[in-house]
């Protein structure tokens, strides 16, 4: 399975963090489950931490670290994703979950979070 990674769910993987449960756990693990990184994640941890709400500031780099030692996918912004972001219901107002939301309907991916504003908009959530 294809699956996105949520901003907070990466940031729990990466800290071994009990808040992430045992089914994304799993998911992330599987070898046969192929791990999607949206460039959004790292903008939205980036942005968070030069702000003071995401510490320590090194988080930035050990995130493109980690797609680059794990066996993750990079997936870059496109025009199309934007579009859709902006073409979406506003059922959810936070921008970086507006574009995973688009980018998860139009890559035809499953998306691991633990935030269930993103059900009403008709992509596979695990948690």
């Amino acid at each position: 399975m294809k699956v996105l990674i949520d901003t907070h769910v990466l940031l729990w993987w990466m800290r071994d963090d009990r808040r992430l449960t045992k089914r994304a756990s799993e998911m992330i693990r599987n070898p046969e489950n192929q791990i999607v990184i949206s460039a959004v994640v790292s903008w939205e941890i980036a942005i968070k931490t030069s702000v003071g709400k995401i510490k320590p500031a090194s988080i930035v780099v050990d995130v493109q670290d980690l797609i680059a030692s794990q066996t993750f996918e990079a997936l870059p912004i496109t025009v199309e994703h934007t579009v859709r972001t902006g073409l979406l219901p506003l059922h959810h107002r936070d921008p970086f979950d507006r574009m995973l939301i688009a980018q998860a309907q139009i890559e035809g991916l499953a998306v691991i979070s633990g935030d269930a504003a993103f059900d009403p908009y008709e992509v596979y959530r695990i948690w």
